[in-house]
């Protein structure tokens, strides 16, 4: 689409035109039987309207076959709409193995973003082109919206949990970023830029950039400053689970369910470590809600991932 219609930004992502399909779709199939039903109204208003006073209508006989047709014909339609749409959606919402992650975390009224190499950005993102990005998104105070009209990706930021999107660019240059939730006063100023570079660029960008600690190395740090580590031992047993390769294995708990150590199961059992206690441990962990910021719940996050990382598959379980 053309870049001058704002009802049509240019679609510059891989999802962008298989969304644009269906939306478009549906418009058409709207519009056939939005003009289908209207003529067909007027149609027999007029051809069928009362010639003279004490003219009496003649009575009309049902036809099942022409039900059945109005009744099967528009289920088949949104089947096919319902088909098409769930296919989009899980192929946008599952991302490629090897993505490359960032992190947002959404506040009156801005976009506060981290790169794993350790830049940050406010209100910019700025991502190579052709290379798939995976955001793990939460806010700091009410919802957010993570929306790139361009790469027709949009995602609710809610408090107290994470959610993410995933995206790849495929046409280099600057996109809008836009809160698509009202969110207070300044909303509508809750807004910002994507840049899209191509790999070279963006490698320049990155060397030329102030560069902090890493993710990791900041979880590390609060990993450390908040004495996780007297717990969570890897040398020897500790009062807790060790968390060398928890990320990503099956946890069994106390009640005998069993549950995937992803992100939302890492930040509840920082926030709320009784809601799920792991078996053959005790509760003693105190809750640090209150006590770590929402980027230090990314950055910790993003530490006990690295533990998963650094181990194999016959040690990529939590301790029992």
């Amino acid at each position: 689409m053309s870049r001058g219609l704002p009802l049509f930004p240019e679609a510059a992502s891989t999802i962008a035109s298989g969304v644009d399909l269906v939306y478009f779709f549906m418009v058409a199939v709207s519009v056939f039987f939005s003009v289908g039903i209207f003529t067909a109204i007027f149609y027999f208003a007029l051809r069928y309207r009362r010639q003279h006073p004490d003219e009496v209508p003649k009575p009309i006989e049902g036809s099942l076959q022409l039900e059945i047709l109005w009744s099967v014909g528009p289920f088949l339609i949104t089947m096919v709409m319902f088909g098409w749409g769930t296919a989009l959606f899980f192929r946008n919402v599952n991302p490629p193995p090897g993505a490359m992650e960032m992190y947002v975390v959404g506040k009156q009224w801005m976009w506060k973003i981290q790169h794993p190499e350790g830049h940050r950005e406010i209100n910019e993102l700025h991502v190579p082109v052709g290379v798939p990005v995976k955001l793990t998104m939460s806010t700091e105070d009410v919802i957010h919206s993570f929306f790139i009209p361009a790469f027709r990706v949009k995602k609710d930021v809610v408090p107290g949990m994470y959610t993410s999107l995933w995206f790849e660019a495929t046409k280099a240059g600057q996109y809008h970023l836009f809160c698509a939730e009202y969110c207070g006063t300044q909303h509508s100023g809750m807004r910002g830029t994507v840049h899209v570079m191509e790999p070279a660029d963006y490698e320049a960008w990155l060397s030329g950039s102030p560069r902090g600690e890493t993710m990791v190395q900041a979880g590390e740090r609060v990993f450390q400053r908040l004495g996780c580590f007297t717990c969570h031992r890897a040398d020897t047993p500790g009062r807790g689970p060790s968390l060398e390769g928890v990320f990503g294995s099956d946890v069994r708990l106390q009640n005998g369910q069993t549950v995937r150590a992803d992100e939302a199961y890492l930040r509840e059992s920082i926030l709320r470590p009784q809601a799920k206690i792991v078996a053959g441990f005790s509760t003693q962990m105190p809750t640090f809600q209150g006590q770590i910021s929402e980027e230090g719940l990314m950055q910790i996050t993003a530490y006990i991932k690295s533990l998963a990382q650094r181990q194999g598959p016959e040690t990529a379980r939590p301790q029992q």
